[in-house]
């Protein structure tokens, strides 16, 4: 567990790093980190963004054996868990991923850290050209499966699309 943790804490270290170097969304250079927002949106219309509303960050390999990342959410209700999750359209997300789950505090923060074998992101069939992180209510969620629920002013939804290049595919 101890070591899990350093690990977390130094990769946590590394794409923080990262970001002042390159900015918000874009890889440093050539590095392997990508970062990803994801935010509380209204559910309708355009989907906006809700001014002071719930967000998170992601950092995350770019590739690799594994997609190994570092979520870190904010605004959250409290005592609540949640699901961060790869979303392929369309509905209901057949196929989709659960990348980690956490409990949010009672401040309204989660951490979500770990290495999951994925495959590339997105993957064959997804109707869109780069993956969705999602992070849901995990009653909402059968992992590996679908989404059962539908509570979308509780999730919070990529602010832009990735993709992951699974070296051992």
């Amino acid at each position: 567990m101890k070591k899990a943790l350093a690990m977390a804490v130094c990769f946590m270290f590394i794409a923080t790093a990262a970001v002042v170097i390159a900015g918000p969304t874009a890889p440093a250079g050539k590095s392997n980190i990508g970062h990803l927002y994801l935010y509380e949106k209204v559910p309708s219309g355009t989907w906006p963004i809700v001014e002071d509303g719930a967000w998170g960050k992601m950092a995350y390999t770019r590739s690799g054996a594994e997609f190994s990342f570092v979520f870190n959410g904010h605004g959250l209700e409290p005592d609540t868990d949640y699901t961060l999750m790869y979303y392929p359209d369309p509905w209901p997300g057949t196929g989709l991923i659960c990348l980690g789950s956490g409990t949010s505090n009672n401040g309204g923060n989660v951490n979500i850290a770990a290495s999951v074998n994925t495959g590339n992101l997105p993957i064959e069939g997804d109707k869109n050209s780069g993956a969705k992180i999602w992070l849901v209510l995990s009653s909402d969620v059968s992992c590996g499966n679908k989404m059962i629920g539908w509570h979308p002013t509780e999730y919070l939804f990529e602010g832009d699309l990735i993709s992951f290049v699974d070296t051992d595919v």
